[in-house]
């Protein structure tokens, strides 16, 4: 009975593991929240369509990381370490400013 409950134990430590991200994908997704920690984020849309006539939308995006005035350099690495447990593979490409 001792045998099958170590085993047990083992199979659900083992199930708890978190999957590391491929470092390519992970590169993306960071790239992504270090751009948003350079500054805010936005975009306007405009139109007109035949049912409500023309509309505008403006959308902001303003991150915890930018207002706390972090390095995007340092949230792109984090980012990578914390989804894949190892470094970047490659510089990120972040906006020209």
């Amino acid at each position: 009975m001792k045998p099958l409950s170590i085993m047990m134990i083992v199979a659900m430590l083992t199930a708890c593991t978190p999957v590391p991200v491929d470092p390519e994908r992970a590169a993306a997704q960071c790239e992504e929240q270090a751009r948003a920690a350079q500054g805010p984020t936005g975009s306007v849309r405009i139109g007109a369509n035949s049912n409500t006539g023309g509309y505008v939308r403006t959308e902001i995006g303003v991150t915890s990381d930018f207002l706390a005035g972090r390095d995007p350099m340092a949230v792109y690495e984090q980012c990578v370490y914390q989804r894949t447990g190892a470094g970047p593979i490659r510089p990120p490409r972040l906006r020209q400013l």
